[in-house]
């Protein structure tokens, strides 16, 4: 079994199918975005390991089923227990693999990878549950029953808690699980596969693939033998994946991206509204929930900008394992070329670039200053498209109409953030906003029991609470009659 030695811990490089560690004769290369460190060669699989995983998950299936909530829930709370007791490390290797800040992975992100485990054991366990309900003296009983094996590929963002948002309730379910995890970021997914078998998950239960999407994940999506597959990432994509489960007729759930609205209403406490603007720069700009177009009322623009520009000029930006760190690097060089391409062909459009707009000549690397664009053609693509990046839009609006008919003038519909002095205000705004999620004076409050997903192209279904269990389960009505019983 190969391994690399990473943050003062031993990760296996191979893929874990059926319990064991397999090595490919391909390989992926994995450097650290922060400097280019080269940490490691992964193994790079494809059809072949792909099969091999997919056997292991349905021959490990029933007796994973068979357990029910609680005999899966006791494993999955040891589980749980073990990324609490491994966050130092956890948060130690997913900055190195993917540039986010150190004291975020350590404070909220790997702790929350934890919390999805223990939720959806636990949901399953004591709220799975429907009311039976009578119709002309029948009796109807509503159960979730597993699935079988579950696909799940998962972006480089915020590649573990992003991954346990869907092998939580995908275990919990009783289904069995394969993850694909991003190419560039496999650290995590490898760490917690030794941790999966710790906790004492039977072999084949659980099992991770390496490799690029159009090898490992276009086998896993095509494969005749998934029973469901959750991805999370960008549209292309996503429309590549539900081409290859059309031919199965595999449900698929998809989280994509975003263009999402930030919108200050006249009555705004712009200072609240500016620090929440420079929220959006989280990770630097590489999460798909992002307000990214500023939507500003044309009365408060002058003022609204100048509370902004003061604070993101004060920015650290920086190495993301230093405490003072606000913004890190972009995840891989072929992502800062993408943000480069975006704000200069904006630049050459005309649009005025009041803030950064290029990577940062005195950290060098990946690092890409914080952007702000005032004023872009609504109908270009730095405007429209998903940068992923840095990169905020402001545009001005002049009344209600117009700010929910620009917010809504979107293929995407993921999420939304409104800022008012008045609730009634709000209210009137966010009725008529298409968006999965919708934040009023605040940003990223995420409860678990709540329902995530977005609308248009931002996606197609709903995770959180019982919702995730409609997609990972089979939803069974037994309905009994009153009569033809002997006894």
């Amino acid at each position: 079994m190969n391994s690399i030695s990473v943050a003062g811990v031993e990760i296996p490089t191979g893929h874990l199918i059926n319990g064991h560690r397999i090595d490919s004769v391909r390989t992926l290369r994995n450097t650290s975005p922060i400097d280019g460190q080269f940490l490691g060669d992964f193994s790079s699989g494809g059809a072949g390991e792909i099969d091999l995983a997919v056997n292991a998950a349905r021959v490990a299936f029933p007796a994973w089923r068979d357990l029910g909530p609680s005999g899966r829930g006791e494993i999955l709370e040891k589980l749980a227990t073990l990324i609490e007791e491994n966050v130092e490390t956890l948060a130690q290797i997913e900055t190195l693999d993917n540039g986010a800040l150190l004291r975020s992975h350590r404070k909220g992100v790997m702790p929350r990878a934890a919390a999805n485990i223990r939720f959806f054991a636990e949901w399953a366990k004591e709220q799975l549950k429907h009311e039976p309900f009578e119709t002309r003296g029948h009796i109807n009983n509503v159960s979730w029953d597993p699935s079988g094996v579950a696909a799940l590929i998962t972006p480089w963002n915020a590649p573990l808690m992003l991954a346990t948002w869907k092998i939580g309730p995908a275990l919990a379910a009783g289904d069995t699980v394969i993850l694909k995890p991003a190419e560039w970021t496999p650290l995590s997914a490898s760490f917690f596969a030794d941790l999966t078998m710790k906790a004492g998950m039977p072999p084949g239960v659980f099992n991770v693939v390496f490799g690029p999407g159009e090898e490992a994940g276009a086998a896993l999506t095509k494969h005749p033998g998934i029973s469901r597959i959750s991805f999370t990432g960008s549209v292309p994509t996503a429309k590549i994946i539900a081409k290859a489960a059309a031919e199965n007729l595999t449900p698929i759930t998809l989280e994509l991206g975003g263009k999402s609205p930030l919108i200050v209403l006249e009555d705004a406490d712009l200072e609240l509204a500016a620090t929440l603007a420079i929220e959006q720069y989280d990770n630097a700009g590489q999460v798909c929930l992002s307000g990214t177009r500023l939507l500003v009322h044309e009365k408060v623009v002058d003022d609204f900008t100048r509370l902004f520009v003061d604070k993101a000029s004060r920015i650290n930006q920086g190495d993301p394992r230093h405490e003072e760190t606000q913004v890190g690097p972009q995840i891989h060089p072929d992502h800062l070329a993408r943000i480069e391409g975006f704000v200069e062909r904006a630049r050459k459009e005309g649009a005025d670039i009041v803030l950064g707009g290029k990577p940062n000549e005195q950290l060098g690397g990946l690092f890409y200053q914080p952007t702000l664009v005032m004023k872009p053609n609504p109908e270009s693509e730095i405007f429209r498209e998903e940068v992923f990046g840095p990169v905020l839009c402001l545009q001005t609006f002049a009344n209600d109409e117009q700010a929910l008919a620009m917010a809504n003038d979107t293929e995407f519909g993921l999420a939304a953030v409104v800022v008012s002095g008045r609730r009634e205000h709000a209210a009137k705004i966010t009725k008529n906003l298409v968006a999965g999620t919708i934040w009023v004076n605040c940003f990223f409050v995420r409860d678990l029991r709540a329902p995530f997903g977005g609308s248009k192209k931002s996606g197609i279904g709903r995770d959180g609470g019982t919702w995730s269990f409609d997609f990972y389960a089979d939803v069974k009505n037994t309905v009994v009659a009153p009569h033809g019983w002997k006894e």
